[in-house]
């Protein structure tokens, strides 16, 4: 019987199923984490939230925007989009756009689609939508297209150094 971890779901052996970059900050953050891999792709939300069986609410977008030529993630929740101008409003930036692919390679050093919410190569500023926490439970990447790992939306936002804001796009 394995016992709890830090995100208050049970422990599971470290997973080889993670990217070892990923992998290596779980262990750094002394985290046991169950890492999920599956023979499609988990790239987008649907995608991810098809494979795991729950719902896209519950998919962790870790999305790369450039804010002003500087690279930040945002973490938002599977089924919603992010407000780019409520993003530009909280940085107070002057122009914020997504990332190019060759950014978020260079920044985060996973492929898009595969970006995990922490466990990067540069240290960036993250931005957390509060709609993450309207679930015990989310699933986020874990540095490769077809590999998740579950955990609290708190614990989750917590280790990536997030700041909860309200970006999310409100529906017309």
């Amino acid at each position: 019987m394995s016992t709890s971890d830090t995100t208050g779901i049970p422990a599971a052996a470290p997973s080889s199923e993670a990217h070892p970059r990923f992998a290596e900050a779980l262990r750094e953050l002394g985290l046991q984490v169950e890492v999920r891999r599956f023979p499609e792709a988990t790239r987008t939300a649907a995608e991810a939230a098809a494979a795991i069986g729950c719902e896209l609410s519950q998919i962790v977008k870790s999305l790369i925007f450039e804010a002003d030529g500087v690279p930040v993630l945002v973490l938002m929740d599977g089924s919603s989009r992010v407000d780019v101008e409520l993003v530009r409003s909280e940085l107070g930036a002057g122009k914020v756009g997504r990332a190019r692919a060759d950014l978020v390679r260079e920044t985060t050093g996973y492929a898009i689609g595969g970006v995990p919410p922490f466990g990067h190569r540069t240290k960036t500023r993250v931005l957390a939508d509060r709609g993450l926490l309207a679930h015990p439970a989310v699933w986020a990447a874990a540095g490769h297209p077809h590999a998740v790992f579950r955990t609290e939306p708190a614990t989750l936002i917590e280790l990536a150094g997030g700041t909860l804001v309200d970006v999310r796009e409100q529906s017309a």
